[in-house]
């Protein structure tokens, strides 16, 4: 992914030192597993990469650093200010429509990925864009494909036609996702490889059976549908109602459960990717009822207090997707900052309101092509000695003049949905100080560290901190804090059941794969994949000339495998067949990663040190 400064887009012999190791809550893995390579998408939304390496394992397309490192430019900055958020059901349907980022800033995925191609995560400063455009395009239409995971040595110029006799049927795409790049404008081929690793990441989400029809579900899915529970809302009924109707049923008189003791999708009951016991029992129920349960009214009472027992979790993480894909300030900002500059700090940070901040742009927002010099005070790392610096989300998005598209969605939200919204933008404002968006819960075991900052390691530090940070807003002294914080009522006994019910929202999960492909709806689902992106396209003219590498020694990092099947599924669907129902927008969504960042899939059983072998032959045939 390097500016190649005029040279051979195809010379392998470089790369960019940022991911030569992976960074982790310890020491780095080193080598990482894109050692020799670029910056890349993968390089932040990992999966099974090191799934084997000490200090590694599964990812939910996320990673393992705190904030995620990114490339050193001029301006000395060497990671990103959040944490890297899980990419798998990031984009499921919503009321109000997606929003992505901590933030909110990107209000469509396209518009994500193209910031991300041409922003500081790839190594892109600010007034860069034109450049960055530029240079995806070189790379395109230059690339020879000697470079190939895919065993065709065809070109992205010929990939991208969709057209051309040498394309497999597997290769082809729809003509919505297809461009000629000898005649194409440099904004063209860009955003035809938007339009393809778009439609690969819309794709990212969990399915509810195996190939075989067999559900691949949760502990707590599995308790649910064992004991006949409903598993999701009923037609038009909300998230939170369908949560208080669950709460009903496991707290009825007669309700006696069945109780989980082992993964019945699985011969030998366990998990494939998780070292926990496959079990919803006794202590996970009682930490669900706890995760349920509301307080009769806010505040909480000093009876409910002392009694504990209420998570008030649905407020924020209504069943069955555990997010409201809203915004809200649950204090994450406030402790990190007090943490550094001392309790009751961030109580008196200065923050301008909404005329201050936009007439002077430059001192108080982010950075942007139309601000390129912008300080970005309130979109930054806090660092001691310098309190003038932290991040306060939403805050830094809403009502920004550079940023109009997400406006109208962020705007309903601060404004708790009321059409029209009775309230000026400068009252917003001040409620958007430290609002990031809800995260979902499933599959928390492959997402640490967790929060928009990456501040806590283990799920016992966040229930431990949702108990300070309640006491806080009972109390006035969490700026801005969310009033539903205030009716959490949990004691230290509270801790382990509900923990012990988070963890039984792990589970495992595998991206679809050519032979069993039926549709947007089924293209993740839980199992081992290994997907690549192709770690050569889009980085920044500083760097060393770089377009292309052997694989590594960790080839698993470099792979997009199929799921193994036989070589009948009874159907007709044997490994490297298409489906009957497949439709041309299913397949551009599967299709994505291998035409716009190229993948290999891996032959039965082989290792993927034979797999190395034959890529490198390949490329050097």
């Amino acid at each position: 992914m390097f500016l190649d400064n005029g040279g051979d887009i195809n010379n392998p012999k470089a790369g960019d030192a940022v991911v030569d190791t992976l960074e982790t809550l310890g020491a780095p893995i080193t080598p990482g597993p894109f050692k020799g390579m670029s910056m890349n998408c993968r390089a932040c939304h990992l999966v099974d990469d090191v799934l084997d390496t000490p200090r590694g394992g599964m990812r939910t397309y996320a990673n393992f650093a705190r904030r995620s490192p990114i490339p050193a430019r001029a301006d000395d900055k060497t990671h990103a200010p959040r944490n890297s958020p899980p990419l798998v059901n990031s984009t499921l349907e919503r009321p109000g429509g997606v929003l992505f980022h901590f933030d909110a800033e990107f209000n469509s995925m396209e518009a994500l990925i193209a910031a991300t191609f041409t922003g500081q995560n790839f190594g892109w400063l600010p007034g860069e864009k034109d450049q960055a455009i530029a240079h995806v395009a070189k790379v395109v239409r230059e690339d020879d494909g000697s470079f190939d995971l895919t065993d065709t040595g065809l070109s992205y110029r010929i990939l991208f036609t969709g057209t051309n006799p040498s394309i497999p049927d597997e290769l082809r795409l729809p003509a919505q996702f297809r461009a000629f790049i000898g005649s194409a404008s440099d904004r063209e081929i860009f955003d035809a490889v938007v339009r393809v690793v778009a439609a690969y990441v819309n794709g990212l989400l969990f399915a509810q059976t195996e190939d075989s029809g067999a559900p691949i579900r949760s502990p707590f899915d599995v308790f649910l549908e064992t004991n006949r529970l409903p598993q999701q809302p009923d037609p038009n009924e909300s998230p939170l109602t369908y949560s208080r109707r669950l709460r009903a049923l496991v707290n009825a008189p007669g309700f006696s459960p069945q109780f989980v003791t082992s993964n019945p999708n699985r011969a030998d009951g366990r998990f494939q990717f998780h070292t926990q016991t496959f079990a919803f029992g006794a202590t996970e129920l009682a930490g669900l009822k706890i995760f349920l349960a509301e307080p009769p009214a806010l505040p909480a009472s000093p009876v409910e207090l002392t009694a504990g027992k209420i998570g008030n979790c649905i407020a924020c993480h209504a069943t069955p997707n555990f997010t409201d894909f809203k915004l809200h300030n649950t204090g994450t900002t406030q402790r990190e900052y007090d943490l550094i500059h001392g309790t009751g700090q961030f109580a008196g940070l200065s923050i301008p309101n909404l005329g201050t901040r936009n007439g002077d742009y430059d001192r108080f927002l982010p950075a942007t092509e139309t601000h390129p010099a912008a300080l970005e005070p309130f979109r930054a790392i806090p660092t001691a000695g310098t309190p003038t610096l932290t991040d306060l989300g939403a805050w830094n998005v809403f009502a920004n003049p550079d940023m109009p598209a997400p406006q109208p969605k962020i705007r309903a939200i601060l404004c708790d949905d009321q059409q029209p919204c009775p309230l000026p933008d400068a009252t917003l404002l001040d409620r958007a100080i430290a609002r990031f968006k809800t995260p979902g819960l499933r599959d928390l075991g492959h997402s640490a560290p967790f929060m928009h900052n990456g501040q806590f390691d283990t799920l016992e530090q966040i229930v431990d901190f949702y108990r300070e940070v309640s006491d806080l807003q009972r109390t006035a002294r969490l700026r801005n804090g969310d009033r539903e914080l205030g009716g959490i009522a949990l004691t230290a006994h509270d801790v382990a059941p509900l923990t012990a019910f988070l963890k039984t929202l792990n589970e495992d999960y595998q991206q679809i794969a050519l032979a069993t492909y039926h549709g947007p709806d089924t293209i993740m689902k839980r199992g081992r994949t290994h997907a690549i992106s192709r770690p050569f396209l889009f980085t920044h003219h500083d760097l060393p000339t770089l377009s292309r590498t052997d694989l590594p020694s960790q080839s698993a990092a470099m792979v997009h495998q199929v799921p193994m099947l036989p070589a009948s599924t009874g159907t007709g669907q044997g490994v490297g067949k298409i489906p009957q129902d497949a439709t041309a927008q299913s397949l551009a969504e599967n299709f994505s990663l291998l035409i716009g960042l190229r993948s290999v899939c891996r032959r039965g059983n082989e290792t993927f040190a034979n797999l190395q072998a034959r890529s490198i032959a390949h490329k050097n045939s």
